[in-house]
This record gives C-alpha cells, structure tokens and sequence, in this order.
C-alpha cells in the first residue's frame, strides 16, 4: 500500500467528521422509532442452497446510519481492501514479512476453483490430503484400521498447541451432536505434565491413537508430550513397530516423523502457506474428520468455501464480513472501544455424563484468530500506528455469562460491542422444544435490554423507592450485532468461522497491518528455551534481578 497510516486517508478523515457531527445522535431506540424498516435495511442473511446454511447477520442494533455504512465502505475501498483480498485469493505472497501466500480459502475449495502459488497449482495437492483423511478416517470408524493386538481404536488423543489445538477443540465440541459417541478425543496442549497425564490415565495403550500435530515436529511442547506418549504407550506394547498402528504425524517433515518412529505413509502434510490459526481446515482437522465423519467434514469445508464465495464476490456495501470488520474498526478508532464480547447462546447437551455447551470453545478460538492476527502496532510501511488497532476479545456461552460478566455490560462505564449467536433449531429438542424457546427468550431479551434499557421513570413505576432508583436504572444504548442460524450444521460452524476469518482480514486491511505473521509470539519461545537450559543445569543465568530471584526461588522449590 502506498500510505503508512490509516487515518491519513480522506475516508477517515470524512467518518471523524461524521462521527464529530452525529455521534451524539447513534440513540438506537430513537433510530428504530424514526426508521420502522431499519431491521430490513441493516440486517442481511447469508444463505446456501447447496449444503442448507441460512443465516441472519443482524447489524440493525448499531451506531450506523446508511451515510455511516456508505462512508465505512468509501474507507474499505481507500484502504485497498479489494485488491488486497483479490491478492489473496490468487496465491500471491501477502505475508511479506514471512514472504508466504496466505490460502487457507485453497483448502475448503469445494467447487476445485483454479488456485495457485507460485505459478503452481495446489488444488490436486489438497485433494489428495482430503482423499487421505477420508480413506484413514472411514477405516479407523469402521473398525477396519486396529491397534497392534487386533482392537478397534476407541480413544484419539490429538498432541498440538496453539491453532494445531484450539481449531480442532473448538470445532469438534460444536458439532458434537454429529460425532461419534463410541469415539473418546482428549486435546493435548499444555506442557504442564498433568495434561498429559489426565489424558493417558483413563485411555487403553491397545485402543487408542495418538494424532502428533506440528509442522515442522520439532515444536518444544509438542514433541515433548508426544514423547511422554510414546514412552507411556511402549511400557505397555513393549514393540516398536507397534507405534505404526498408534501413532500418526499431522506434518511435513519426513525425517522427524519418522525418527520418532511413525510410517511415513501416516503423515498428512499441509504447506507454509496454512497459517497455525488457520489451519484447522487442514490435515490438523484429522481429529474432527475422525469423530463426525468425512462426509460431515466436507460440509464443514463447504459451509466456508461458501462464505469464501460470498466475501470475494459481493459488493462491498453488502459484504457480511466487511461490514463486521468495518464495524468493529468504526468502534475501536472513533468511539474508543478496546474490548470485543462474542457470546453464543448455545445449550447444554442433555446426556447428563456430557456437560459441555457445544459452542462453549468458540470465543477461546476467536481471541487466537483475532489477537494473533491484528495485535500488531506496526503498518506494512513499517511506521508506528498512530490508532487503535485489535480489540481484546472475549467471550463466554451466554447462559453462563449472563451470570458473569453482562452486569459490567449493562450498567458499567465501559463500551463493549457484542456479537450474539443462536440457532434457532436445537439438537435435542426435548419437552416441546421448551429448552430452546428459553434460551431464545434470553438471546432476543439482552440485545434489546442492552439496546432500550430502563429510564428512572420506568423504574419509578414499578415501585422501586427514590434511593434505589438510580441502582435500577440502565442507560442502554449499548451496540449489538445478532447471527441467528437455522441450526449449527458442519456448514452453518464453517460459515460461521470463515465470516470471523474475513473479519479480521478487514480490519488488518484498514490498519495497514499484516494480520498474518506473529513475531510476538517469538521472543517468549527463544528466552524460555534459554531458561530451560539454566534449570536443567541448576544455576540462574544474566537476568533483571525479579526474574533471576525467580528462577532462584525455584530451583530451590523443585528439589
């Protein structure tokens, strides 16, 4: 881009004007007062014939006006959003600073559009990635593939971190209804022993299959648990060669993979242009292709190959995810907002050993899509940003929440926008369906009492005494955007995701930021691996004095 920082641009300047001029005027109440289709106008529904997926993106309860909604798209456009998007669909390398293309849209191609990098095509490539989960999957389902004393396999332990660990957590809890419940799946992250222990502890050496996710397989946390695994799995098996039958590798180098022992006709391979956070739609989807089926996992492909579709093709003024992402810029640099609520609605299985909501993952795996993508100060002209770029975001399954944290959205000081999410059709419709018509009434009820609130008047009229009124009372005026899906499909979550994908890319667009590397996430890892040395060795190396009195204090806890 030939600016280095966006409020340069003559769009900005035009929206502080707007919003100079008209700010004090965003009195949701009063504007669906004044405009009876304002619902209409401002609300679109994302729909695909092909796999069923209909979906309404509500963007009626915000601070928008159409002038707002016009001067927001004349700033996308300044910004380059659409050449830049255009880049990325061809396979050019816009992670400059990694000088990668960024395609995870090649891997939920479903329609086999022409895709290519470097003058290469990876549509066959993919497919055949896609061929070999499918065959790996129907064999281990049916019972075909067994372990090496001749038994079905019954427990998948995925070994990942970071988007290797959170997109397939997130999504194979979503669509747990269509998983196979003869299927146990443990997510391995966390270095800290016990999480590899909790897993191994209720899991059979002779049933259960480990999925070992990194790229690379050189990934410190990764390779150690996978390690722990091998050894646990060997003190019972007592054969080498039995970790053939066990142990699978979601990564691209041979030569680790098979060092550690797995056949090399075990290893799903994706390439440097998936980044970690998106590459659920990979090879490192294997454990959600293994629980709800390939069938199932093509559909969840589909659902945002659609959504991809609709994001490339569709004028910007009625682009579902740029207006989310202009949205969400118009409120963190012209109103001051810093943080950013998702909140599903999304209801308890009623199986009373599986407690879980099926949605209760998806912010976790939003904050990693969003914060690794836009928490960056620095423009692709490599200046400073003189604005606010990623929203801290966060997020709980409403019913919980609204327990938690809605106090502090309803009557606090600060200005949170809100993503709520329903489906409107439960998996378990149980007692008329009564279960659902209540969780609807709380989905409909907190975006409209965010929105109207409760005047003193009001609460003087319910009787409340003079001193408590002030305690009662809401100001509202709070923005809210609603998604109401038909029922949360494979396709429905696919959608869901790739809107959030093509979200985050607008605002990064907008920033003038890369949202595609993460050298933040580096000099952690290069100075934990420093301090790993010293604690092997027992002594305390050059640091500031609280973190060398630190590792002091534990070298002499941990004897």
């Amino acid at each position: 881009m030939g600016f280095s920082q966006a409020n340069e641009l003559d769009a900005w300047q035009a929206l502080q004007q707007h919003h100079a001029q008209k700010g004090k005027d965003f009195v949701l109440k009063e504007l669906f007062a004044s405009d009876p289709s304002r619902f209409s106008k401002f609300s679109h529904t994302f729909a695909n014939e092909a796999d069923g997926t209909d979906i309404v993106f509500d963007f009626s309860k915000n601070f928008i006006t159409g002038e707002t909604v016009e001067l927001l798209v004349n700033l996308a456009k300044e910004a380059g959003l659409e050449p830049l998007r255009d880049a990325m669909f061809a396979g050019d390398k816009i992670n400059f600073t990694e000088n990668r293309a960024v395609y995870h849209v090649a891997l939920r191609n479903t329609e086999n559009w022409p895709m290519q990098v470097d003058g290469q095509s990876v549509v066959e490539e993919v497919n055949g990635v896609l061929d070999h989960m499918k065959e790996f999957s129907e064999q281990v389902r049916s019972g075909e593939w067994k372990g090496y004393t001749g038994k079905k396999i019954e427990t998948i332990i995925n070994i990942g971190i970071g988007g290797s660990d959170l997109g397939p957590v997130m999504v194979s809890e979503a669509l747990k209804p269509y998983g196979d419940r003869g299927l146990t799946l443990h997510f391995v992250s966390n270095i800290d022993g016990t999480h590899i222990a909790e897993a191994l502890r209720d899991s059979d050496p002779e049933t259960t299959l480990f999925l070992v996710a990194s790229k690379t397989f050189t990934t410190a946390e990764t390779t150690t648990n996978a390690n722990t695994a091998k050894a646990w799995f060997l003190a019972k098996a007592n054969d080498q060669s039995a970790i053939a039958k066990h142990f699978v590798a979601l990564s691209t180098n041979e030569t680790e993979v098979t060092k550690f022992g797995i056949d090399k006709n075990n290893m799903f391979g994706f390439n440097d242009w998936v980044g970690g956070r998106y590459s659920v739609w990979s090879a490192i989807g294997l454990s959600v292709c293994l629980y709800i089926g390939y069938d199932n996992f093509r559909q969840f492909l589909a659902g945002a190959h659609a959504m991809d579709k609709h994001f490339k093709e569709t004028p910007l003024e009625k682009n579902i995810p740029v207006l989310g992402g202009l949205l969400s810029v118009w409120y963190s640099d012209f109103f001051g907002a810093q943080t950013h609520l998702v909140s599903p609605f999304s209801k308890r299985e009623e199986n009373p050993n599986l407690f879980d909501q099926y949605l209760h993952r998806f912010p976790a795996y939003l904050q990693q899509l969003s914060m690794e993508s836009n928490g960056k100060a620095i423009t692709r002209s490599g200046a400073y940003v003189n604005y606010t770029t990623g929203a801290i975001l966060f997020g709980e399954p409403a019913t919980n929440a609204q327990h938690s944290f809605f106090q502090l959205l309803h009557q606090g000081t600060k200005l949170i926008p809100t993503d709520f999410i329903l489906a409107a059709q439960s998996h378990n419709p149980v007692e008329n369906n009564k279960h659902q018509k209540m969780l609807a009434s709380n989905y409909f009820a907190q975006a409209e009492a965010l929105m109207v609130g409760k005047t003193p008047d009001e609460v003087k009229a319910e009787g409340a005494p003079d001193g408590l009124v002030p305690h009662k009372t809401f100001l509202g005026n709070r923005p809210t955007t609603s998604m109401l899906a038909t029922k949360m499909t494979p396709a429905t979550l696919g959608a869901l995701i790739a809107y959030y994908e093509h979200v985050t890319f607008t605002e990064g667009c907008v920033w003038n930021i890369n949202s595609f590397d993460q050298w933040g996430v580096e000099l952690g890892k290069v100075l934990a691996k420093k301090i790993l040395g010293e604690l092997e060795k027992g002594e305390v190396g050059a640091h500031d004095g609280s973190t060398g009195g630190l590792i002091g204090e534990f070298l002499k806890r941990a004897e």
